[in-house]
C-alpha cells in the first residue's frame, strides 16, 4: 500500500508573518494525522521561518526549485547544499518553472540528479499543456518527459511524481476546471506503466504519482478513490489552513 501524499505549493505568496498565521493554525487541524504524509512547499524566504514552525510537527518542508551546481557566481540561484539546511523535499519541473523560465527535460534532468545527490526528497512534475492534448499528444509528452528527465537515474525511491495537466491548472480562473477523476486516472495509470517499462514493476508499484490540477476539498475524495492517484500537489487551496486541512484530512 503507497501511503498517501498532500503537498502544498504556495507558489509566490506569503510573506513571513502570513506563513506563521497559516502553520499556527494549519498544525492543530492536522496534528492527529498518521495516515498521510504532508509537506508544504515554500519561497526560498520561508525555509528558515518555517522549519522553526514545523519542528516537532507531522509536517514536512519543501523547496519549489533548486540550481544544478553546488557553489559559484550563479546570482540568484539557490544550491542543493543551502537547500538541505531547513528542508527535506524540492520541487523540480513545475509546469510554471517549464512555461516561464524555459526549463527543459535536460536541465531538470541535472536538477534532479543534483537534489539526489545531496540527499533531498524530489517530486518531478510532469504534464501536457491544452495544445497537446488538444492534439492527442498526451502520452507522447508524458513518456518524453518521464525518459528525459529521469534519464540515467537507477534509484527512484526518493521521488514522487506529480502528473500537472496544465490546461487543469486555475491559475487564479475558478472557470478552468480540473480534470475529471477518470481522465486523471488515466493519465496515471499510463505514468504508472511508463514507469513499469523503465524499472520494472515493483518500482512502479512502490512510486507515488500526486494529482497537480487544481485539487481541492470538493474534489479530493473522488480524485484519491483512483486507483493510481496517491495523492495531490495542491497550489491555490492550500493557501488557506482550513481549505488545506480539509484536503489533508480527505479520509474523514
Amino acid at each position: 500500500m503507497r501511503k498517501p501524499f498532500i503537498a502544498a505549493n504556495w507558489k509566490m505568496n506569503k510573506i513571513l508573518k502570513e506563513a506563521v498565521e497559516f502553520t499556527d493554525d494549519f498544525k492543530l487541524y492536522v496534528k492527529d494525522v498518521k495516515d498521510v504524509d504532508i509537506l508544504v512547499c515554500v519561497p526560498f524566504t520561508l525555509l528558515s521561518g518555517m522549519k522553526k514552525e514545523i519542528e516537532g510537527t507531522n509536517i514536512k518542508l519543501g523547496a519549489q526549485n533548486l540550481y544544478y551546481e553546488d557553489f559559484g557566481a550563479y546570482t540568484g540561484e539557490i544550491s542543493a547544499p543551502m537547500i538541505k539546511e531547513f528542508a527535506e523535499y524540492v520541487l523540480i519541473g513545475h509546469s510554471d518553472r517549464r512555461a516561464f523560465f524555459n526549463e527543459t527535460n535536460q536541465i531538470l534532468n541535472k536538477k534532479i540528479k543534483k537534489a539526489l545527490e545531496h540527499g533531498l526528497k524530489v517530486i518531478y512534475c510532469i504534464g501536457e499543456v491544452i495544445e497537446e492534448r488538444k492534439q492527442g499528444k498526451t502520452k507522447q509528452v508524458i513518456e518524453t518527459q518521464l525518459r528525459e528527465g529521469l534519464a540515467n537515474i537507477n534509484d527512484l525511491s526518493n521521488i514522487a511524481i506529480a502528473y500537472e495537466p496544465v490546461w487543469a491548472i486555475s491559475r487564479g480562473d475558478p472557470d478552468i476546471p480540473a480534470a475529471t477523476p477518470q481522465a486523471a486516472q488515466e493519465v496515471h495509470s499510463f505514468i504508472r506503466e511508463m514507469i513499469g517499462t523503465l524499472y520494472g514493476k515493483e518500482t512502479s508499484q512502490q512510486l507515488r504519482i500526486l494529482y497537480g490540477g487544481s485539487m481541492k476539498p470538493s474534489n479530493v475524495k473522488e480524485l484519491m478513490a483512483q486507483e493510481d492517484i496517491d495523492g495531490g500537489l495542491v497550489g491555490g487551496a492550500s493557501l488557506k489552513a482550513d481549505s488545506f486541512a480539509e484536503i489533508v484530512n480527505f479520509r474523514k
